[in-house]
């Protein structure tokens, strides 16, 4: 590398963080001087900016009022633009200078600069001992260099409902309309992933860095750069279980919920259950680029199952989908368009967004809501799951405080209707009026009063699960399936509560405690043997 580009990338090359592989206690980059000095100048000039650019609305009108917008009140404000801008350059200076002087970052640039025009294997592992300003990673997986695995030829994409009968209805609803957009792309999609809001990441900056030295030194993490068809970049950390856990050849793809980072969320649950395990970051949260609307969303969840198949090597038959909260938006997205994976397992999330949308928000607002959710953010879980023909798990938290409408009643969980909107899709002969007012009861209480339900209603696990063993022996396991025009009330009330307690398990816990490892295991299903004797 020439000195004057070596200057060039000391001064304006990623920050480093962190270097791994020095024995068991961490070592962080110890910086220069000149160099820490001019990335704390540098970074608090950003945190203004961020600052300055959610509180914008104020400011400009505080501005406005002192005069800065006139010829007059120009020739401040320019000297103050000019002030910052020579503070910068002379920051980068510094920086540049104290990097410069520095062996140990001048090696990571050389390591980096070989890794941009060549990742073999060795410089991986090289490059992977340094933790750094995720964007200079980079690409090692790239849509639009690999076709869609055979598998899947042309992604699934529901359509938007429609809001309006007619052409008048249309037209009165424009002004509701341009609001919500407005609404939507600025705060709104905040508030519904709040961890893509910056000053939040700046805060939890130490305990992603944290979570993430943990995977990497404990679990034998692996660091990947993924770029979506959108042209998103991707953050994801690969724990490879093949050969060394009871279930490592089974690779479990985690989706984390609105604030959550795969440093510190879900992904310890499947890694301490003995799994291969897959995480991602959202786009816009840590490393990943973009914002979590939908579209990018299902783009990056795609990008996510290609490159398991692709390059990590796993078969679609040996992947399980595990989503929290709204993590089970994407779950489902990839279980509705890659039906063949092994099963899905969804942890508390909800029906729809929308009915916990306009709970949240005042009831005036409920129109801008309705058409905010609904044409840009309609995360319809349960009609993406409805599509898809495997194994599914749900796990409900009893003391969620997050997808209830009402605080501390359980029949509130919008759980609750996931599964109830499911179990009749897919058995509608078993659940009708009746059956479904029973599972409302029996949903409505826990554990111990669970199992008296079970109880009074005379539930034989064996003789629901033959019933439907002959049923799919005889014909198939495809849905939605016809058992049940023949029960009687009694046989449907069984089968009722048998499929509820299969389909669904109960955690004493509220939203965001870590599920424990023992309670993650692969849906269930039905299973029938070539010997299997027809009852």
């Amino acid at each position: 590398m020439s000195t004057l580009k070596t200057v060039w990338n000391c001064m304006f090359g990623p920050r480093l963080v962190k270097i791994y592989g020095n024995g068991p206690v961490e070592k962080l980059y110890q910086p220069h001087s000149f160099e820490k000095w001019g990335d704390q100048v540098i970074h608090s000039l950003y945190v203004i900016w961020k600052i300055g650019v959610y509180t914008s609305p104020f400011l400009v009108g505080i501005l406005y009022q002192k005069g800065y917008f006139t010829i007059d009140g120009l020739g401040p404000f320019t000297k103050l633009v000019t002030s910052i801008s020579v503070i910068l350059v002379v920051s980068y200076w510094c920086k540049g200078l104290g990097r410069l002087n520095n062996s140990t970052y001048v090696r990571f640039l050389n390591t980096l600069e070989t890794a941009k025009k060549d990742m073999t294997p060795e410089i991986k592992q090289q490059l992977s001992i340094y933790d750094f300003e995720f964007h200079s990673w980079p690409v090692e997986f790239d849509m639009s260099t690999y076709k869609r695995d055979s598998t899947k030829s042309n992604k699934t994409v529901l359509s938007k409902p429609s809001l309006h009968q007619n052409v008048i209805q249309y037209v009165s609803s424009i002004p509701l309309r341009i609001i919500a957009y407005v609404a939507i792309h600025t705060f709104g999609i905040r508030l519904i992933y709040p961890g893509s809001i910056g000053i939040l990441q700046m805060i939890l900056e130490q305990s992603l860095l944290q979570g993430r030295s943990r995977l990497i030194e404990r679990n034998s993490g692996e660091r990947f750069k993924i770029r979506t068809a959108d042209k998103n970049d991707i953050d994801t950390m690969f724990i490879d279980g093949r050969n060394s856990t009871p279930n490592g050849n089974i690779l479990v793809i985690c989706s984390e919920g609105n604030a959550g980072f795969y440093e510190i969320g879900i992904m310890i649950t499947a890694i301490e259950a003995g799994y291969s395990t897959l995480g991602w970051n959202h786009p816009g949260f840590a490393g990943s680029t973009g914002k979590p609307f939908p579209p990018q969303e299902q783009n990056a969840v795609d990008a996510i199952v290609q490159f398991a198949i692709n390059r990590l090597g796993f078969k679609l038959e040996n992947i399980l989908l595990f989503g929290w909260s709204i993590g089970g938006y994407v779950t489902s997205w990839a279980a509705m368009n890659y039906p063949d994976v092994k099963g899905v397992v969804i942890d508390a999330t909800f029906d729809d967004l929308l009915p916990l949308a306009i709970n949240h928000m005042p009831q005036w607002w409920e129109p801008i809501v309705r058409l905010a959710i609904r044409e840009h953010v309609n995360l319809n879980i349960f009609e993406q799951l409805a599509k898809y023909p495997g194994p599914i798990q749900f796990i409900r938290r009893t003391e969620d405080e997050v997808i209830c409408l009402r605080e501390n009643d359980l029949c509130s969980n919008r759980g609750n209707n996931l599964l109830i909107k499911l179990l009749r899709t897919r058995y509608p002969y078993i659940f009708e009026e009746r059956q479904v007012e029973l599972l409302n009861q029996y949903l409505s209480v826990t554990s111990a009063a669970q199992d008296l339900f079970l109880q009074k209603y005379s539930v034989n696990e064996n003789m629901c699960n033959s019933l439907l063993q002959t049923y799919v022996s005889e014909y198939s396991k495809s849905y939605p399936m016809k058992i049940g025009e023949e029960f009687q009330d009694h046989d449907k009330n069984q089968m009722t509560l048998f499929l509820a307690r299969k389909y669904m398990k109960d955690f004493k816990a509220t939203h965001c405690t870590n599920l424990p490892a023992e309670m993650f295991q692969p849906p269930w299903d039905v299973h029938v043997e070539s010997d299997f004797v027809f009852t």
